[in-house]
């Protein structure tokens, strides 16, 4: 084996040359069979997939005039041999030189592909710019799953040569000049392993091609050889069918192939849009989360073709909270000929943005309103993302609040809608009244629902990180302001008690308790901007709220976090005169320890703030607190 070669040397143009991978390709072969592919018929998908690229990249160069097209049918035809029992995937697209090959196929899990891709938007606005599908490298390399040797015949298009790319996929490739290769494009040609016959049979091939290929845009045929070609898809784009025409397999089988999940989409939904701009589109609502939901890059699914010309596949088409959706449009409108970053800011496609938005809006809130089974389990995967909208597009606000489910005080299914919120008001109730936080389970329990509860006053306990924000921003729905539960006085006051439920003692705030809590809210300092007797506690004995003038809580400590929020905005501590805690706290003051109950004020703000969820400000000396006050308290009950 020649370890390299100079390719200006005499007879390296045309003769055969032996190169090693540029990779351990032993191991990577033994993980391509063994471990990421679990299913044997998934080489054809990605051979079938590699040479449907071919196609689009060859039509898109001839279609801005890079190369001169022959004007053939684009084709894709598997053939089977059982006398020399070889199984060959040839393409009559764009095909590959030598330089090609060895980029492709030499460098393991190097996409030709990607690499034109990087090399067009390197261009900037000098040249077109896109993005294929297939990565062929690895895909290409899922060939040894049932083949033992493989051979690759190719020739560029706009060039005279053809190419013999050869391998047993161990440790070495060779490259020789061919005259077996078709006009244009490349024959894959497969030396199956002895348990691999299934693959020579053509009902199988025709098989496997229905299952994996049939949303590929280009025919197929299979044949065994010197026998008669039987059309295995018709190659005619999937989203350009007349919806009539599509099975439901059909529909997620393309689904699967173009998104890179194994589920069953939630929702297909797919038009012809007509007007001033015509476009095809075709969405899927995935069944379960990709696993790159909440990535930081918040990047979506969106392909865009232009006349079947494949241009984009993370086109700028959804906004990032709806990056869930698998999307595809074809357009005529969209002019070919220009750079990816001209064809992103083109009004046209704007305009095709607006439209795809509000018909995957639609389609969700149709959904909602006919199968509340089905919405709720995407609303479930994918209600938090879908918020984000509430807050980064305020526009289709009221759209997405017409089908927004919540968890609530009185409903913990999370299928409460904002209509039936508002159709359930109690007497006197002005607002809607919300509390965040971080789960939805110690919201549920927050010492701050109390006097909500008592007078059965529902309350969204909303536990998205993005609730804190649009909520906060939001004007209101059907005429009712949104409020929050820890922000300013309850003023609840007038609501009055739910059926059954006994009002919690509340003792009068006589002038020695005005005088008591006077002097805590200067002994406690900077920690909080007030205390105050609270209308919204029944049975705990303090809380935390924040002023009329500061945000929420869980938004304070959001911006807290960030540095940004102002000194002035400090909590008010809210304090329960008919706790047992708060009367012995009160009763402390009487006595000639200062210490003591300054000690214990502090410790009754430790105790709000862990009962919202909060660690304290210094761990260890609240576990300390906590220790001399029980010790104290057990001891007088042992005394007694």
């Amino acid at each position: 084996m020649t370890d390299s070669v100079n390719d200006s040397a005499p007879g390296a143009a045309s003769g055969a040359v032996e190169r090693p991978f540029q990779a351990d390709v032993a191991r990577l072969l033994d993980l391509v069979v063994h471990s990421i592919y679990s299913d044997r018929d998934i080489f054809l998908r990605e051979l079938i997939s590699n040479a449907a690229d071919a196609c689009e990249k060859l039509r898109f160069e001839t279609a801005t005039g890079q190369v001169a097209g022959s004007g053939a049918p684009f084709r894709i035809l598997i053939e089977a041999d059982k006398q020399g029992r070889t199984l060959s995937v040839e393409d009559n697209g764009v095909g590959m030189s030598r330089e090609d090959l060895e980029q492709a196929l030499g460098v393991i899990a190097n996409s030709g592909t990607r690499a034109f891709m990087e090399k067009l938007e390197g261009a900037g606005d000098k040249g077109p710019a896109e993005s294929l599908i297939g990565r062929f490298g690895i895909g290409f390399y899922s060939s040894f799953i049932v083949a033992d040797h493989v051979d690759v015949y190719s020739r560029r298009a706009g060039q005279s040569e053809g190419w013999k790319w050869s391998s047993d996929g161990k440790s070495s490739y060779s490259i020789e000049a061919s005259d077996n290769c078709p006009p244009v494009g490349a024959r894959v040609v497969l030396h199956l392993k002895s348990d691999a016959d299934a693959y020579l049979d053509v009902s199988s091939l025709q098989r496997i091609v229905g299952e994996h290929s049939a949303g590929i845009p280009v025919p197929i045929s299979v044949r065994e050889a010197g026998g008669e070609e039987q059309t295995a898809s018709e190659g005619a784009a999937l989203w350009a069918r007349p919806r009539s025409e599509i099975a439901a397999e059909q529909y997620a089988e393309f689904y699967r192939t173009i998104s890179g999940q194994f589920d069953e989409p939630a929702l297909t939904i797919h038009w012809r849009a007509e007007g001033r701009h015509e476009f095809d589109a075709l969405a899927f609502i995935p069944g379960s989360r990709p696993f790159d939901l909440f990535n930081p890059e918040r990047k979506g699914r969106s392909r865009l073709y232009v006349r079947r010309v494949l241009v984009s596949t993370d086109a700028d088409l959804l906004p990032p909270w709806l990056r869930f959706v698998t999307l595809v449009v074809d357009s005529a409108d969209v002019p070919l000929n220009v750079s990816r970053e001209l064809v992103q800011k083109s009004p046209v496609l704007g305009a095709i943005r607006k439209a795809v938005v509000g018909r995957v809006i639609q389609e969700l809130a149709k959904l909602a309103e006919s199968d509340s089974e089905k919405f709720g389990a995407v609303w479930t995967n994918f209600g938090a993302v879908l918020k984000e909208g509430l807050y980064e597009e305020p526009e289709r606000r009221d759209a997405l609040f017409g089908f927004a489910r919540f968890t609530t005080s009185t409903h913990g299914a999370g299928d409460r809608t904002l209509k039936q919120y508002v159709a359930d008001l109690r007497p006197n109730q002005t607002a809607i009244y919300y509390l965040n936080g971080v789960d939805a389970a110690g919201l549920a329990a927050s010492p701050h629902l109390e006097g909500f509860r008592a007078r059965g006053i529902e309350v969204l306990l909303l536990s998205d990180p993005v609730d804190a924000f649009w909520v906060s921003s939001a004007v209101g729905f059907d005429g009712k302001p949104f409020r929050s539960v820890t922000q300013g006085q309850a003023d609840i006051s007038q609501v009055p008690l739910a059926d059954g439920a006994v009002a919690p003692e509340r003792p009068e705030l006589d002038a020695m308790a005005a005088t008591t809590i006077a002097k805590m809210k200067e002994m406690l300092g900077e920690r909080v901007s007030d205390v105050r007797v609270s209308d919204r506690l029944a049975d705990s004995p303090a809380c935390l709220v924040a002023s009329e003038v500061a945000p929420d809580r869980t938004l304070a400590r959001i911006l807290a976090s960030a540095g940004r929020l102002d000194a002035s905005m400090r909590p008010v501590l809210e304090i329960n005169l008919g706790h047992s805690l708060v009367k012995a706290l009160l009763a402390l003051d009487k006595g000639d320890d200062r210490a003591d109950f300054e000690e214990a004020s502090g410790l009754l703000v430790d105790l709000a703030q862990l009962a919202e969820g909060e660690a304290p400000e210094n761990g260890p000396e609240v576990a300390r607190r906590l220790s001399k006050w029980l010790a104290r308290g057990l001891g007088n009950s042992a005394g007694a």
